[in-house]
């Protein structure tokens, strides 16, 4: 979809300036979150594309006032509350509750499996008879779509010409796996850019972007 998440190629937002010595969490409520993210998407109640899915339905202003972890505590709970895990009326008593007994504890967790594996590793490849559609060194032209739903091809790159670099995958297609419809492996390339084609003339010489991108995105060149 086209939201202000996607923010490649935008101007307006003023220097990025890193932060100098920066800690792995600046609070204790930030390894919190990443824990839950771990636990909730490691047991496999929600995936990691209805993750992202569920940032990108932030409200814009909500989405840019937001720290990075305050976009994953909401993402979380969309996605609880989507799945009939959690509602809204049990967050708002929980909240209320902490305002006026921050000491608190919660509920009495109930037991279930350990995570299987690290979120970040549960793209598993397809079986090898999925056959790409290109090979390395193709004119490929990105396709200038504008999906309603999740996508992972960039605002910035559609429509553009570039060189298949190098193939990977097959991966799981996230257009399709973060509404529940299916994980439709596809192959996945490495597409070469020249600046020039994503940025024009205000482009930097000589510059490229290598961008992956799965197959459904791609269209050969017209000859």
């Amino acid at each position: 979809m086209n939201g202000v998440h996607d923010m490649g190629g935008m101007h307006g937002f003023g220097p990025v300036v890193p932060e100098v010595d920066e800690p792995v969490f600046h609070a204790d409520w930030e390894a919190r979150v990443l824990a839950l993210q771990r636990l909730t998407v490691g047991q496999g109640l929600f995936n990691l594309d209805a993750f992202r899915l569920g940032i990108e339905r932030m409200d814009p202003a909500h989405y840019l006032r937001s720290t990075y972890y305050e976009r994953w505590m909401t993402t979380i709970e969309t996605n609880l509350i989507g799945a009939g895990l959690l509602t809204s009326a049990e967050l708002d008593a929980r909240t209320d509750l902490l305002r006026h007994d921050p000491d608190a504890l919660p509920p009495r967790p109930r037991t279930g499996p350990s995570p299987s594996q690290d979120p970040y590793s549960a793209q598993h490849h397809a079986p090898v008879d999925v056959t790409a559609r290109f090979a390395v060194g193709d004119a490929v032209l990105t396709r200038n779509v504008h999906p309603l739903g999740h996508t992972r091809i960039p605002r910035y790159v559609r429509g553009k010409r570039g060189v298949i670099h190098l193939i990977h995958g097959p991966e799981i297609f996230p257009d399709t796996n973060a509404h529940g419809l299916g994980e439709r492996h596809q192959p996945v390339y490495s597409v070469r850019f020249d600046a020039a084609e994503l940025w024009g003339a205000s482009a930097a010489p000589r510059q490229a972007l290598f961008i992956d991108l799965w197959e459904s995105y791609l269209e050969h060149v017209p000859t």
